[in-house]
């Protein structure tokens, strides 16, 4: 136990330290002793702490990444009553504000984001670490499922230390074997950045080695979402950077590997694309085909609220069926995107030379089941419709969309309100079956095998394009005047093949969390976000300061608060000293 409270006090700043003297004169009503902790109940216990941290978000420190991967990408702007609404989302947006100590823009409530998002994931990875301790211990005799769930403990810890990574770059590796003095003496750069990876690839290597192929618990991982997230991790570390985050050279062996890895994910028959894009959102369709793992919510299920989505809380718009809060808006650039050319594809170079125009252009069907636009019906319910005077916050400044894949119909039985707020019990999807195609077909890109990565981009599209049955009004007219085509191979270049596959990542997962990371590990972030910049700025007064510095805006600096209860032994990141 005492391991654990050191750690915690490292890593988390657990709640409470600044009336710990207090807390230390009261009398315990009741201690569970160390060795106690070694049953196979309480062992089940720790295992399910550690799951547990997967549903324990908030808005304020979510598990879907939106704020992180969204706001800072150019797919959404912040929302909510302006740039003084949680004005810590207004500080990432535009890059230029963001410090070390951000404490103090929402000193109350929120509190310090980042810092809380890394107190979060090392309190998940101490819950990981403590039930692989214990589990090594216990003999298998007494607890048969000892191996399986060794397995999952290094799943989990290999998911919160992968959000760590895609954060912050440079992290501390702490593992069940860290010892007190371990922790008081390890350095977030005791690992280079490819080490770092390695290590976190190593969880998910032991995770597929030893998980069975399906389980009956649907929020458990299988080996297969192991080998899908162990893809995902070396996608990630072929694209090798040096300190300046620019992109030096991608390694084809671990692109090699990521394609073998799909290709078991696939053989092994247990995910497919849904036939309509629509499902994957839909509360109706959850844990169907296409989920390779998300996070599990529930209500009505004997607690006081629910493991409901906190994370999209704050994402509703303002209806009166809907009330609150009107964040993640989807930007302009991200709805012009969706513009079709006469042959059905995008328009790579001219989508955003003009706005949106649905009465004289053509669209991608996808357009209509990201983003909610006025006039239009309120997540395929023809009876509630979207309008821009009832239903979005401050037009002025964010324009008149607001974000549908994460948000629910107010008919929908998952619906729930926690008032002023309104949440849901749909699960929320980490790894989507459609985003491992696209990783495989990316890998074969870069590894010059375009030709092989055609079909798969193609298979995408033409669910996209079979999906439109629920994308009409109450008299059967299509909501918008579709046209997409697959690519026929005509001048499929790697460079051409390149293009397609990132557009085709950004339709497909928009408003999802992944765009600002994808933009980080292709070495593109600075060159797409200052361009988007330079021509938002003209519709956007707020983001007339807006600029990505590259070098340093690729990752989060580290909290300053972690630094000081490492006495230092912490190291900032490049830019932020």
């Amino acid at each position: 136990m005492k391991l654990i409270n050191k750690y915690l006090l490292i890593v988390a700043a657990v709640i409470g330290l600044a009336s710990c003297e207090e807390f230390l004169e009261v009398s315990p009503q009741g201690v569970i002793g160390d060795e106690a902790l070694n049953s196979p109940e309480n062992i089940d216990g720790l295992v399910i702490s550690a799951y547990a941290m997967l549903g324990n978000d908030h808005y304020t420190v979510p598990n879907q990444l939106w704020p992180w991967g969204d706001l800072r990408a150019g797919d959404s702007y912040k929302g909510g009553d302006g740039p003084a609404d949680i004005s810590i989302y207004h500080a990432m947006e535009v890059f230029n504000t963001i410090q070390p100590d951000m404490s103090a823009y929402a000193p109350s409530v929120l509190g310090d984001l980042d810092n809380k998002k890394w107190e979060r994931q090392y309190t998940a990875i101490s819950r990981v670490n403590n039930a692989l301790r214990r589990l090594k211990e216990v003999d298998e005799s007494v607890y048969p499922k000892k191996v399986e769930r060794i397995a999952e403990m290094h799943f989990l810890r290999g998911h919160y230390y992968f959000d760590l990574k895609i954060l912050f770059k440079h992290v501390p590796w702490i593992d069940e074997v860290a010892t007190v003095a371990d922790i008081e003496n390890i350095s977030n750069a005791q690992y280079t950045d490819l080490e770092l990876w390695g290590l976190i690839a190593s969880d998910f290597r032991r995770a597929a080695d030893a998980l069975p192929p399906t389980q009956s618990d649907a929020g458990r991982p299988n080996q297969y979402t192991a080998k899908a997230y162990l893809a995902k991790v070396l996608l990630y570390q072929a694209y090798e950077q040096n300190d300046d985050h620019q992109v030096v050279r991608i390694n084809e062996q671990k692109l090699e590997e990521v394609v073998s890895l799909v290709d078991e994910v696939i053989a092994s028959g247990q995910y497919r694309l849904e036939d309509d894009f629509a499902n994957p959102f839909l509360w109706e369709f959850e844990n169907g085909t296409e989920s390779v793992w998300a996070i599990q919510r529930s209500h009505d299920d004997g607690t006081t609220t629910g493991n409901i989505d906190f994370s999209s809380m704050l994402n509703n718009p303002m209806s009166t069926e809907l009330g609150c809060c009107w964040f993640h808006i989807p930007s302009q650039n991200l709805a012009n995107a969706f513009k079709t050319d006469e042959n059905g594809l995008p328009l790579f170079e001219d989508f955003n030379q003009s706005d949106l125009d649905l009465t004289s252009e053509t669209v991608d069907p996808r357009l209509d089941h990201t983003i909610a636009q006025p006039e239009k019906p309120w997540k395929y319910e023809t009876s509630i419709i979207y309008t821009e005077a009832e239903w979005a916050r401050q037009p002025g400044i964010y324009g008149p969309y607001s974000s549908l894949k994460e948000n629910v119909s107010p008919n929908c039985e998952c619906f729930e309100r926690i008032p002023p707020f309104m949440s849901s019990s749909k699960n929320t999807i980490l790894i989507r079956y459609a985003d491992v195609l696209l990783w495989k077909a990316e890998a074969l890109i870069e590894l010059g095998r375009q030709a092989d990565a055609l079909p798969i981009i193609n298979q995408v599209r033409q669910r996209a394009a079979n999906s439109t049955a629920l994308l009409q009004y109450s008299n059967g007219d299509p909501l918008s005047n579709y046209r997409i085509e697959t690519y026929d191979g005509s001048n499929w270049t790697q460079t051409y093949a390149r293009q397609a596959l990132r557009w085709e990542r950004r339709l497909e997962l928009a408003m999802e969390g992944h765009r600002f990371f994808d933009l980080v590990r292709w070495g593109v972030a600075s060159e797409t976000l200052n361009s988007y910049f330079d021509k938002e700025k003209s519709k956007r007064e707020y983001l007339q300061t807006a600029q990505f510095e590259a070098g340093k805006h690729e990752y989060l600096p580290i909290p300053q608060q972690q630094i000081n209860l490492s006495n230092n032994k912490y190291k900032q990141n490049k830019g932020y000293n």
